[in-house]
């Protein structure tokens, strides 16, 4: 992992590079005069040639997906550098090339091999990443991507594995007992506490080490399981990366099902049961079946068009005619919001389709929200976060296998699980896949309802100009009541109204 910046003096030329995989952060802004670079977007606007001006289109892409995908950034002319390019400037001229691309390769071995090969490759990940002066540890989840880290860290170290583990109140969102039990497992010197954090306080500080809008709420618990693990270690090593080499993620299935879910007529798909499901309130668990199933009925009404990328769509074309005003609607028209993140799909179109949405993934979800959310909420902390999945060779590895190695019939990540199921506790590779989330839909009601008030507040949303404020009024009135989890919409909302106040100045176009 790196973010580096050479400057050839022989050659006169500086030369920026970023890992293959954007496991670290890259901005830049490049004029006909001046290149400013930095691993954070404020130390880019230390410099008064950077223009604060709002950039609608990444505004648009962040209220649809809830992060803003490379190369765009909240800033018109501030880019990210892709992950496995490089920028070379020489005599005033930039120019940007790609040096590394996982494409699939093709495997012929069996089975028994293919698993036993993979789990090598792992442990050798994580043997390099081992490499510390200072303490380490692993965050441990109790999924199937963590404690395959912890069981190779386990075989390697001369000493128990130290892991870290947090849990909340509401017992769908607790999964301390599977982490308990993998630690119990391997004889890790375990770290866990169930978290109480005081909310309202811990938002203007992510904002603050986000640079960027970003309404993933599993920055909290990231932030704060890196808080436990900094009072003991330096360093811990992740399972991040896991979800997307191997399909993990519930959009898979999602894509799956769909097929058949289409042999059903057009308006009962886009019109009836949409309908149906809407009249049904939301439930207050993590997921349960009514929540997937309305999550599953609201993506197939999406267009067939939008693929893969419609599982992930949080503001709708038609919300969106609600929510913006025709001033911000004028600005975006022609703006395709979509097209940058389908393209990925059809980058190699002769590769097998579920390996098609894993790239795409690897390239938008991946680099621009989960490292994300990693890389800041560790450093946050000054804690150093390591990801052995996403080393180059696992990366290329999980490439080449078939499609039945990822994903056989309704069992996700195949081949991780063949590989480790024999070395975890009984039960852990079998058990759904529930992801690193907090309550926000109930907190929205609750803890975090004042500051939504202040911050959405009809007055305030009307002298900005970019968002209708009777329509933030229904979806707060629908969500406080229950009536729906508006909370996709107004949490990305809240975020970017918050963010607005840090980082933009007096005299700044919005």
């Amino acid at each position: 992992m790196f973010a580096y910046a050479i400057w050839d003096e022989r050659e006169q030329r500086l030369v920026l590079a970023r890992d293959r995989v954007g496991i670290k952060p890259l901005y830049y802004y490049l004029d006909d005069k001046t290149l400013v670079f930095g691993s954070e977007l404020k130390a880019l606007l230390e410099n008064p040639n950077v223009p604060r001006d709002l950039d609608h289109e990444a505004l648009d892409a962040f209220l649809t997906f809830e992060y803003i995908p490379a190369p765009l950034s909240i800033f018109k002319g501030v880019r990210k550098l892709p992950p496995g390019h490089t920028l070379v400037l020489k005599n005033g001229e930039a120019r940007i090339e790609q040096y590394w691309e996982v494409t699939q390769g093709h495997t012929s071995a069996d089975e028994a091999e293919l698993s036993e090969s993979l789990y090598e490759l792992i442990k050798d990940a994580v043997r390099m990443r081992l490499v510390s002066d200072v303490p380490l540890g692993a965050f441990l989840s109790g999924g199937v991507d963590s404690s395959a880290i912890v069981c190779a860290m386990s075989e390697l170290m001369d000493r128990p594995v130290q892991t870290f583990s947090i849990g909340f109140d509401d017992p769908s969102y607790n999964e301390l007992a599977y982490a308990r039990k993998v630690a119990d497992h391997f004889g890790t010197d375990h770290h866990e506490e169930i978290v109480r954090p005081n909310v309202v306080d811990l938002v203007d500080g992510l904002v603050g080490y986000l640079d960027e809008p970003m309404a993933d709420v599993s920055i909290f618990p990231t932030y704060l399981v890196s808080k436990l693990a900094r009072r003991d270690v330096t360093v811990v090593l992740s399972g991040d990366g896991g979800d997307e080499l191997f399909a993990g993620y519930d959009w898979y299935l999602a894509e799956k099902y769909a097929r058949y879910y289409g042999m059903l007529p057009g308006h009962i798909r886009r019109s009836l049961l949409p309908k149906v499901m809407s009249l049904v309130p939301p439930s207050s668990q993590k997921k349960g079946a009514v929540n997937k199933l309305k999550r599953f009925v609201e993506g197939a009404a999406l267009p067939d068009s939008l693929k893969h990328f419609r599982w992930n769509v949080y503001l709708t074309e038609d919300a969106k005619r609600s929510l913006y005003t025709s001033e911000l609607r004028d600005t975006l028209n022609g703006t395709d919001t979509y097209s940058r993140f389908v393209a990925h799909l059809d980058r190699f179109g002769d590769s097998d389709s579920l390996w098609r949405q894993q790239y795409a993934d690897i390239k938008t979800f991946l680099v621009d929200d989960i490292l994300v959310k990693v890389d800041r909420m560790s450093m946050a902390h000054s804690l150093e976060a390591r990801t052995p999945f996403l080393d180059h060779r696992v990366v290329e590895f999980a490439a080449s296998l078939p499609i039945e190695m990822r994903m056989r019939g309704s069992t996700q990540k195949y081949l991780l699980k063949k590989a480790v199921e024999s070395r975890l506790p009984e039960g852990i590779t079998t058990r759904s896949k529930e992801g690193f989330s907090i309550p926000m839909k109930n907190w929205l009601r609750d803890e975090l309802r004042p500051m939504m008030e202040e911050v959405l507040s009809p007055q305030r949303i009307r002298e900005e100009g970019l968002f209708d404020s009777a329509r933030i009024e229904s979806l707060k009135s629908q969500h406080v009541s229950g009536s729906a989890n508006n909370a996709h919409q107004l949490w990305p909302l809240m975020m970017f109204q918050i963010w607005r106040d840090k980082y933009l100045s007096v005299g700044s176009k919005v």
